[in-house]
Protein backbone atom coordinates (compact mmCIF):
# COMPACT_ATOMS: atom_id res chain seq x y z
CA UNK A 1 0.00 0.00 0.00
CA UNK A 2 1.51 3.59 -0.71
CA UNK A 3 1.23 5.82 1.69
CA UNK A 4 -0.82 9.08 1.46
CA UNK A 5 0.36 12.60 2.37
CA UNK A 6 -2.08 12.34 5.61
CA UNK A 7 -0.07 8.77 6.73
CA UNK A 8 3.47 10.44 6.15
CA UNK A 9 2.04 13.49 8.00
CA UNK A 10 1.26 11.42 10.77
CA UNK A 11 4.25 9.07 10.93
CA UNK A 12 6.59 12.24 10.91
CA UNK A 13 4.68 13.71 14.05
CA UNK A 14 5.12 10.54 15.54
CA UNK A 15 8.60 10.23 14.79
CA UNK A 16 7.76 6.57 13.68
CA UNK A 17 9.62 7.91 10.09
CA UNK A 18 12.49 10.70 10.51
CA UNK A 19 12.92 12.58 7.63
CA UNK A 20 15.26 15.84 8.44
CA UNK A 21 14.92 18.91 7.21
CA UNK A 22 11.72 18.51 5.82
CA UNK A 23 9.10 21.19 5.16
CA UNK A 24 5.21 21.14 4.84
CA UNK A 25 5.64 21.80 1.22
CA UNK A 26 7.50 19.06 0.47
CA UNK A 27 5.19 16.51 1.09
CA UNK A 28 2.47 15.69 -1.56
CA UNK A 29 -0.78 13.42 -2.09
CA UNK A 30 1.38 10.01 -2.26
CA UNK A 31 5.21 11.01 -1.77
CA UNK A 32 7.74 13.43 0.01
CA UNK A 33 9.84 15.70 -2.34
CA UNK A 34 13.37 15.28 -1.88
CA UNK A 35 16.00 18.04 -2.10
CA UNK A 36 19.85 17.98 -3.79
CA UNK A 37 22.24 18.09 -1.50
CA UNK A 38 25.38 20.06 -1.81
CA UNK A 39 27.92 16.49 -1.89
CA UNK A 40 29.09 15.95 -5.08
CA UNK A 41 31.56 12.79 -6.23
CA UNK A 42 32.88 11.71 -9.26
CA UNK A 43 34.94 8.32 -10.07
CA UNK A 44 38.81 9.49 -9.96
CA UNK A 45 40.53 8.45 -13.28
CA UNK A 46 42.76 4.94 -12.81
CA UNK A 47 46.43 4.31 -13.98
CA UNK A 48 44.36 1.46 -16.17
CA UNK A 49 41.03 3.24 -17.06
CA UNK A 50 39.41 -0.42 -16.10
CA UNK A 51 37.03 0.03 -12.37
CA UNK A 52 36.87 -3.85 -11.10
CA UNK A 53 34.24 -4.52 -8.89
CA UNK A 54 36.46 -6.58 -6.35
CA UNK A 55 38.70 -3.42 -6.04
CA UNK A 56 37.97 -0.42 -3.64
CA UNK A 57 37.07 2.31 -6.12
CA UNK A 58 38.26 6.29 -5.61
CA UNK A 59 36.28 9.27 -5.88
CA UNK A 60 36.76 12.71 -6.15
CA UNK A 61 34.62 14.77 -3.73
CA UNK A 62 33.86 18.30 -3.40
CA UNK A 63 30.96 20.48 -0.97
CA UNK A 64 29.34 23.09 -3.33
CA UNK A 65 26.30 24.78 -3.34
CA UNK A 66 26.54 24.59 -7.14
CA UNK A 67 27.89 22.31 -9.70
CA UNK A 68 27.81 21.72 -13.36
CA UNK A 69 27.64 18.71 -14.93
CA UNK A 70 28.76 17.87 -18.28
CA UNK A 71 27.32 16.48 -21.42
CA UNK A 72 27.53 12.70 -21.04
CA UNK A 73 29.52 12.81 -17.26
CA UNK A 74 28.01 10.79 -14.24
CA UNK A 75 28.40 11.95 -10.95
CA UNK A 76 26.79 11.17 -7.29
CA UNK A 77 25.09 13.33 -5.26
CA UNK A 78 23.18 13.16 -1.95
CA UNK A 79 20.24 14.20 -0.56
CA UNK A 80 19.85 17.12 1.49
CA UNK A 81 17.66 15.00 3.89
CA UNK A 82 18.26 12.40 6.20
CA UNK A 83 15.94 9.56 6.29
CA UNK A 84 15.59 6.98 9.18
CA UNK A 85 12.96 4.25 7.70
CA UNK A 86 10.86 1.98 10.28
CA UNK A 87 11.35 -1.87 9.85
CA UNK A 88 7.77 -2.13 7.89
CA UNK A 89 8.52 0.93 5.39
CA UNK A 90 9.82 0.34 1.97
CA UNK A 91 10.72 3.64 -0.30
CA UNK A 92 10.99 4.12 -4.27
CA UNK A 93 13.11 7.23 -5.73
CA UNK A 94 11.77 8.45 -8.53
CA UNK A 95 13.43 11.40 -10.17
CA UNK A 96 11.78 14.45 -11.54
CA UNK A 97 9.88 14.38 -14.83
CA UNK A 98 10.76 18.26 -15.30
CA UNK A 99 14.23 16.86 -14.69
CA UNK A 100 14.24 13.91 -17.49
CA UNK A 101 13.09 16.33 -20.03
CA UNK A 102 16.22 18.21 -19.76
CA UNK A 103 18.07 14.79 -19.83
CA UNK A 104 19.14 15.01 -16.58
CA UNK A 105 18.57 11.18 -15.05
CA UNK A 106 18.04 10.84 -11.29
CA UNK A 107 18.35 7.54 -9.45
CA UNK A 108 19.49 5.27 -6.68
CA UNK A 109 18.90 1.96 -8.01
CA UNK A 110 15.44 2.97 -7.08
CA UNK A 111 14.61 1.41 -3.89
CA UNK A 112 14.91 1.64 -0.06
CA UNK A 113 14.86 -1.00 2.48
CA UNK A 114 13.41 -0.96 5.63
CA UNK A 115 15.34 0.07 8.85
CA UNK A 116 17.79 1.88 6.24
CA UNK A 117 19.06 5.41 8.01
CA UNK A 118 20.84 8.29 5.95
CA UNK A 119 21.19 10.28 3.21
CA UNK A 120 20.12 8.72 -0.04
CA UNK A 121 23.00 8.75 -2.58
CA UNK A 122 21.69 9.65 -6.15
CA UNK A 123 23.31 8.42 -9.34
CA UNK A 124 22.97 11.34 -11.97
CA UNK A 125 23.56 11.48 -15.50
CA UNK A 126 23.35 13.89 -18.01
CA UNK A 127 21.83 13.05 -21.48
CA UNK A 128 21.91 16.39 -23.06
CA UNK A 129 24.39 17.98 -25.11
CA UNK A 130 23.80 20.45 -22.56
CA UNK A 131 25.55 21.47 -19.06
CA UNK A 132 23.22 21.66 -16.37
CA UNK A 133 23.32 23.69 -13.72
CA UNK A 134 22.85 22.14 -10.43
CA UNK A 135 21.61 23.39 -7.06
CA UNK A 136 21.36 22.62 -4.04
CA UNK A 137 18.44 23.14 -2.23
CA UNK A 138 16.45 22.29 -5.57
CA UNK A 139 13.79 19.56 -6.04
CA UNK A 140 15.43 16.73 -7.84
CA UNK A 141 12.52 14.01 -7.17
CA UNK A 142 10.31 12.34 -4.62
CA UNK A 143 10.15 9.27 -1.95
CA UNK A 144 7.08 7.40 -2.51
CA UNK A 145 6.63 4.92 0.48
CA UNK A 146 5.17 1.39 0.51
CA UNK A 147 4.01 -0.31 3.81
CA UNK A 148 5.35 -3.86 3.54
CA UNK A 149 2.53 -6.68 4.76
CA UNK A 150 4.81 -7.34 7.94
CA UNK A 151 7.90 -6.10 9.97
CA UNK A 152 11.19 -7.01 7.98
CA UNK A 153 12.52 -10.11 9.56
CA UNK A 154 15.93 -8.89 8.97
CA UNK A 155 15.81 -4.70 8.21
CA UNK A 156 18.61 -3.44 6.34
CA UNK A 157 22.29 -3.10 8.13
CA UNK A 158 24.43 -3.12 5.75
CA UNK A 159 27.36 -1.63 3.87
CA UNK A 160 25.09 1.98 3.49
CA UNK A 161 23.79 2.03 6.55
CA UNK A 162 23.68 5.63 7.57
CA UNK A 163 25.48 6.87 5.25
CA UNK A 164 26.10 10.79 4.59
CA UNK A 165 27.41 12.44 1.27
CA UNK A 166 27.77 11.23 -1.68
CA UNK A 167 28.73 7.83 -1.09
CA UNK A 168 30.83 5.49 -3.60
CA UNK A 169 30.14 1.89 -4.48
CA UNK A 170 31.56 -0.60 -2.33
CA UNK A 171 30.72 -2.90 -3.95
CA UNK A 172 34.60 -4.39 -3.70
CA UNK A 173 32.99 -5.14 0.58
CA UNK A 174 30.36 -7.93 -1.17
CA UNK A 175 30.86 -11.45 -0.33
CA UNK A 176 29.94 -13.19 -3.50
CA UNK A 177 33.73 -11.81 -4.95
Amino acid sequence: MILSDRTISRMLEEKTLVIEPVTKEQIQPASVDIRLGNTFSVVDDTPSGIITLGSRIEYKTITADTYLILPGQFVLATTMEYFELPDNLTAFVEGRSSLGRMGLFIQNAGWVDPGFKGEITLELYNANRCAIELKSGRRVGQLVFAEMDDHAENPYNGKYQGQTGATGSRVFMDSDK
